[in-house]
């Protein structure tokens, strides 16, 4: 099975990008199931029901989110309605809109989606490695997958080692910079520390450069605006065995 991942969406332009060239995509190399981050999916961050909505309609079968998953008020709903829009599963439970994993059944195969994030250089919530071996003894699909919504190279490595074995793929986000260091981990586990973005491709991670510029330099508060110009979708092709669930091939992919 051929499972896409595809690096933050930024904004309504980088969703209509995706709508531009998904298909095509996912025609040529026989894709069965799409997992896209679509925290930055709205214009200033978050998502809404009109970005994943949009998504979907466009080929995404699976929305995972992260640090801007509840941004807009109006989403909290969605989160708890849409079974395929996923949010960080150490988030706290009881109190916190939606869910962190889900099962998509593809008919001949069901395949798990988790989604996590990290901790270090963000908001401190639940340990992922007690939160993911929760959620691990609870289903019980031989395909999984993992989106790391994560800052630190090191802490997404360092629980890539610690399930190595037990999920079929581990792709990390946040970041918006693709990583050039996709793997297949010793026992059959498919790795990249970061997926990328969908968005402008002349930007800083999606916004115009000039404004993170100011940002940076003059140290005041900037009401941060999507670029304009080329964009670019970058993404990650696992190439999964249905029966053992290991992933037998890993491609890095920047569609412009």
């Amino acid at each position: 099975m051929n499972i896409l991942a595809i690096g933050d969406v930024v904004g309504s332009v980088g969703c209509r990008f995706l709508r531009e060239k998904l298909p095509a995509l996912k025609k040529k190399e026989n894709i069965g199931l799409v997992i896209a981050n679509g925290e930055n999916s709205t214009d200033g961050n978050g998502v809404t029901p009109v970005s994943a909505e949009f998504l979907f309609s466009s080929g995404v079968d699976v929305i995972t989110a992260g640090n801007h998953t509840f941004r807009r008020r109006e989403s909290y709903d969605m989160f708890d309605e849409c079974a395929t829009l996923i949010r960080p599963a150490n988030f706290p439970q009881g109190t916190t809109p939606g869910r962190g994993f889900t099962v998509y059944d593809l008919g001949r195969q069901r395949v798990a989606v988790i989604n996590l994030m990290g901790c270090l250089f963000m908001e401190a919530l639940d340990d992922p490695y007690t939160t993911i071996d929760r959620i691990l003894s609870e289903i019980d699909t031989k395909i999984i997958v993992l989106d790391f919504h994560a800052e630190a190279t090191a802490e997404k490595l360092a629980l890539a080692y610690y399930l190595d074995g037990r999920i079929s793929a581990f792709f990390g986000t946040h970041t918006h910079v693709q990583t050039a260091d996709e793997r297949i981990f010793p026992d059959g586990m498919g790795y990249i520390t970061d997926v990328g973005m969908t968005g402008p491709a002349e930007s800083v991670l999606g916004v115009k450069p000039e404004l993170a510029i100011r940002k940076f330099k003059e140290k005041l508060p900037v009401r941060f605006e999507i670029a304009e110009g080329s964009c670019e979708m970058d993404c990650v092709l696992f190439s999964v065995d249905e029966r053992s669930g290991k992933t037998v091939s890993i491609k890095r992919l920047k569609i412009l």
